[in-house]
């Protein structure tokens, strides 16, 4: 508007004074009084920020992100923490959802923080060997949903000479917001160690462009389960009349990458039931699932399936397990195929449950069988069948020098780690429980830890207070093999140019409803990937890496 002027310029000197002192007063009473607009974040903890009703942060010092059944075991990593302060150290970040309303979920994250204040023990207690580690708890919140602000900390901790940030691991489930934060921490040069997430998408492809350098990984993925699984279940597993696929709809990495193994194994013979989908509304949400599992099993039971591949979360395993239970079908019986996500069905069974899997006449009418990443009693049985099968060949008692490597390196591994739980509770240390090794999670993230503390004393120079560089770890994994392999209690890990484990065994698991009130994990074999066992002191063939 032609001679309009802004009302700031029409106000005399003394009023421009007095506008200022104004807006000064405002601001005052902001600081004073809490406006909300300049508020600091509301807290937690110290470091720790409370997001939507969730802790969100990084924390080595005890704190237990408000879940009652981790607060003994973080205390403990806060008490190794304090004792090795002095000494030579770097950090190791242990990333993955620590707030949960499932009280099976809690159980499980104490199995995994169990696994790591071991491992960081068994990392600490080597004489002379540095750098020691210091373990930090870091909470992305529900499903990884705050990733982005954690990966922004820990990149800010890799950079900083106090905190010495040297690997993130961790990282217990396949999501595409898991995907994302191991994407980010790699392409900004921070080395991750992956011991839980079997997801194909979430690693290197070997003889092409790494896309996650500096990632590794002790776990198969879902494509090597899947051939492991087949390999052992032999003809019956690859014989397409006999199998048939049931898979999640939802998009899932997981789900998605399990269901695209099972459908690379090489079936024979004729046809069998095209592949059945079901749509789940979320990782640990039922929805309809029920109804729609009754359909696909009365459509399983018309034909001639026995075999049941299944590439879906634990939570829906069960519910179709016991529904495929209850189908009367000639009382003919299923074996139920999945992967390594259904390691924590056990604990999500009830008495009800067990009830309906075992059948009136107390036969299973129903197997669930898994690729488990390691169970505690793999060593001890394939050692002894191995051991029989020798002398019944040899009509002799086998040497040390002649007992397989890829058997008793492990077997010596898992008892290491039986002697140090021992130790650890008679030196009065509490961890909340017990550590239970069924379900494979101690023992997985402690070799978790034992690879990173093995990769931080190889690349260590003869300066003890020069702490290796980001550089040296993640150049270091490839290196993890032959003479360097490490002795995990999962098996020999042995890690290719890309950073994956070369032919890891799985576990293969089966429940077992038993005769008691709850069944059990019965193990029942080892599958490994390529058909055949580790090759002697885990030497990669070539054109593998």
């Amino acid at each position: 508007m032609p001679g309009w002027i802004p009302r700031w310029n029409r106000l005399p000197r003394w009023g421009k004074i007095l506008y200022a002192l104004a807006g000064v007063a405002v601001l005052v009473a902001a600081g004073v009084f809490g406006v909300p607009a300049l508020q600091k974040p509301d807290t937690c903890h110290h470091g720790v920020e409370k997001i939507g009703g969730e802790c969100i942060g990084v924390d080595g010092a005890g704190y237990a992100f408000g879940t009652p059944e981790i607060g003994a075991v973080a205390k403990a990593i806060s008490e190794e923490n304090k004792r090795i302060a002095n000494q030579p150290h770097v950090t190791v970040a242990m990333m993955l959802p620590l707030q949960s309303d499932s009280a099976a979920l809690r159980r499980q994250m104490r199995s995994d923080l169990q696994g790591a204040y071991l491992g960081q023990r068994q990392a600490n207690s080597g004489m002379g060997q540095v750098p020691r580690i210091r373990l930090v708890l870091a909470n992305p919140g529900l499903n990884y949903g705050h990733q982005d602000k954690i990966v922004s900390t820990l990149l800010d901790m890799a950079e900083s000479d106090k905190d010495k940030l040297r690997a993130v691991t961790g990282f217990n489930l396949t999501l595409d917001a898991t995907e994302k934060a191991v994407e980010r921490l790699t392409e900004n040069g921070v080395p991750v160690l992956a011991s839980r997430i079997s997801g194909d998408g979430i690693a290197n492809v070997e003889g092409k462009k790494q896309r996650f350098p500096g990632l590794a990984r002790i776990i198969p993925t879902n494509g090597n389960a899947a051939e492991a699984l087949a390999n052992f279940n032999g003809e019956r597993g690859r014989e397409d009349a006999r199998t048939v696929l049931v898979y999640d709809d939802r998009p899932d990495a997981y789900d998605q990458s399990l269901a695209s193994a099972f459908r690379g194994i090489q079936e024979t013979g004729p046809a069998g039931p095209a592949d059945m989908s079901f749509e789940s509304p979320g990782i640990d949400e039922a929805g309809s699932t029920g109804s729609q599992f009754e359909q696909i099993a009365n459509n399983i039971c018309g034909s001639t399936a026995d075999t049941v591949y299944f590439a879906g979360r634990t939570l829906h395993l069960r519910i179709f397990a016991l529904t495929l239970a209850r189908q009367t079908c000639a009382n003919r019986h299923f074996t139920l195929v999945s992967g390594s996500d259904a390691a924590s069905l056990r604990q999500a069974m009830s008495e009800k449950d067990w009830a309906q899997l075992r059948g009136e006449d107390g036969a299973a009418k129903v197997t669930v069988q898994y690729a488990a990443p390691a169970h505690p009693a793999a060593w001890d049985t394939e050692l002894a069948a191995w051991t029989k099968q020798w002398k019944e060949t040899h009509h002799r008692e086998p040497t040390a020098n002649e007992l397989p490597q890829y058997l008793t390196e492990p077997k010596a591994a898992l008892d290491g780690l039986s002697e140090l739980i021992k130790s650890t509770s008679k030196a009065g240390t509490d961890l909340g429980s017990t550590p239970n090794l069924e379900d494979s999670r101690t023992m997985l993230v402690y070799d978790g830890l034992v690879t990173i503390g093995t990769a931080l004393h190889e690349v260590q120079g003869n300066d003890a207070e020069q702490a290796p560089s980001l550089g040296d770890v993640r150049q270091e994994w490839s290196k993890l093999q032959s003479v360097h392999r490490v002795r995990g209690t999962s098996g020999l890990i042995c890690l290719t140019s890309g950073g994956n484990p070369y032919d890891k065994p799985v576990a293969v698991v089966e429940l077992n409803p038993g005769q008691g009130v709850r069944g059990t994990l019965k193990f029942v074999g080892l599958g490994w990937p390529t058909g055949k066992e580790q090759p002697k002191n885990c030497v990669i063939p070539s054109g593998t890496s």
